[in-house]
């Protein structure tokens, strides 16, 4: 095979795996516009419709450290295909499902999938492509599915749910979980792990797990027992006790699930950390900016997919080519404290828009300045946050990035809905219209989220360091 025939086919593959992963992001929003007809359909509360959201985060962000590293010991590609299978399988039970239990069960299920597949994508790109250019390129690419697919989940979300029922934004994933594992096997180049004798951490998986969806449930609940209460008090002391046993475990395991020699790297625990608190904030926004455009706003599934649609657009045209080329000229640092600080000003603009808002004076401009903000700033973040990375560790490092993202979402959405719904619910105590209530609730969340964001353009300007450039390697065929 000659060397343009190798590099076309790595950039094929690259198309198949974002495929794979475009479709676990995108299902990671896609249920939020449909969250108010699955809420009349199946009758959940408030409180427990977030649980359709949680119920995939949950073992998503747990997992994923699990799943990278096992993914180097017995090969990314044999991990990524068994990810798939059970996403796939999954999809199906939630489109079937009738009861709460059973969505909330296969939902849980699709994020264990999910983990298995997104923790080595990441990994697998940058083994592929080794050169800084055309790894620049590359993670772009991944870049924009990643975070394209949150936005372009709520679009389809709306179309699906008008169109036929809620059911199908799940169904779709079954073809296109066939068809990516068809296409997987025959041309995503496949390496060999390091062996299972290095042994993975299940012990620090349970830890990790345990200890965020007890902390998850201790925000999500919060809002009924209160924040002073003995129950929150204790559930949340447990949570962090759990963590920290997780932390203790990785520092004396012999194979830790994530090495901590990773985090001295200013780079990798810098960017890691700016991506909780950036998509805490965005996370957040989609879920309640949904709800706003639903419940103060009055649009129907089709008309919040589409008021989103800046978002996408901002990022599809950002990510794809033009963000190589800026953080080639700029350096992914100054990049990066650009777009956190467009992504802020965008939050802050959602907190001014009113109970009779108008698209195109109150909603556009803040949608619009997000989709520019993540457009530029994802593809940044994720190349500071492997840019350390060596190639036994390169799983791993993949499988921290996509653990940080999720655990910022899930942790994101339960302290943003749950002030949300804490202030609303104080307010109508208090004798105030129900639509100026929500609203105000809304404006509250959105501020937090404006200030986690602006937090992150902290961290960026006095943590990260731009990267040394590397010099192009070598185009050397992957193993098959």
């Amino acid at each position: 095979m000659s060397q343009n025939e190798r590099r076309d086919s790595r950039w094929f593959a690259l198309v198949v795996l974002c495929a794979g992963m475009l479709m676990i992001i995108l299902d990671g929003t896609i249920v939020n516009v449909a969250l108010p007809v699955i809420q009349a359909d199946l009758g959940f509360s408030q409180s427990g419709l977030a649980w359709v959201v949680n119920a995939y985060l949950i073992p998503f962000g747990g997992l994923l450290l699990l799943a990278g590293r096992t993914g180097d010991l017995v090969g990314r590609k044999r991990m990524f295909l068994g990810g798939i299978a059970v996403f796939t399988a999954a999809s199906l039970l939630c489109g079937l499902a009738t009861t709460q239990g059973l969505l909330i069960a296969a939902r849980f299920v699709q994020g264990v999938g999910g983990a298995m597949a997104a923790a080595v994508i990441l990994g697998m790109i940058v083994t592929m492509f080794p050169g800084r250019g055309e790894q620049a390129r590359a993670i772009g690419v991944f870049s924009f599915v990643a975070a394209a697919g949150g936005s372009i989940g709520l679009l389809a979300g709306g179309v699906l749910t008008e169109a036929i029922s809620w059911h199908w934004i799940f169904f779709v994933n079954v073809p296109i979980g066939v068809l990516t594992t068809l296409l997987a096997v025959r041309r995503v180049p496949g390496e060999q792990g390091i062996g299972l004798k290095e042994g993975a951490d299940v012990l620090g998986a349970l830890l990790v797990t345990t200890g965020l969806m007890l902390g998850v449930y201790t925000i999500v609940k919060a809002a009924d027992y209160g924040w002073g209460s003995a129950h929150t008090l204790l559930v949340g002391a447990a949570s962090v006790a759990l963590l920290a046993g997780f932390v203790t475990r990785q520092a004396t395991s012999a194979n830790p699930l994530l090495p901590l020699r990773i985090l001295r790297s200013r780079n990798v625990a810098g960017a890691n950390l700016i991506q909780v608190l950036l998509v805490a904030g965005m996370f957040g926004m989609f879920f309640l900016g949904a709800l706003y455009l639903e419940k103060v706003l009055h649009y129907d599934p089709l008309q919040i997919g589409l008021g989103f649609l800046p978002v996408a657009v901002g990022i599809g045209g950002l990510s794809l080519g033009v963000s190589a080329r800026v953080n080639a000229r700029f350096g992914e640092r100054n990049v990066l404290v650009a777009a956190l600080v467009l992504v802020t000003a965008g939050l802050v603009l959602f907190t001014r828009a009113p109970v009779d808002a108008g698209y195109l004076a109150d909603v556009f401009p803040a949608v619009t300045l997000l989709g520019i903000g993540a457009g530029l700033g994802f593809p940044a973040m994720m190349t500071l946050a492997m840019s350390d990375a060596t190639r036994d560790d390169s799983g791993v490092a993949s499988g921290l990035v996509n653990t940080t993202q999720q655990v910022g979402g899930a942790l994101g959405l339960a302290v943003l809905a749950t002030v949300a719904t804490a202030h609303t619910n104080g307010l109508l105590a208090e004798g105030i219209g129900r639509t100026e209530a929500v609203t105000s609730g809304f404006h509250l969340a959105f501020g937090i989220a404006a200030g986690l964001v602006a937090l992150g353009v902290v961290l960026a300007v006095t943590v990260l360091r731009q990267p040394k450039v590397a010099q192009e390697e070598e185009l050397v065929p992957a193993a098959v």
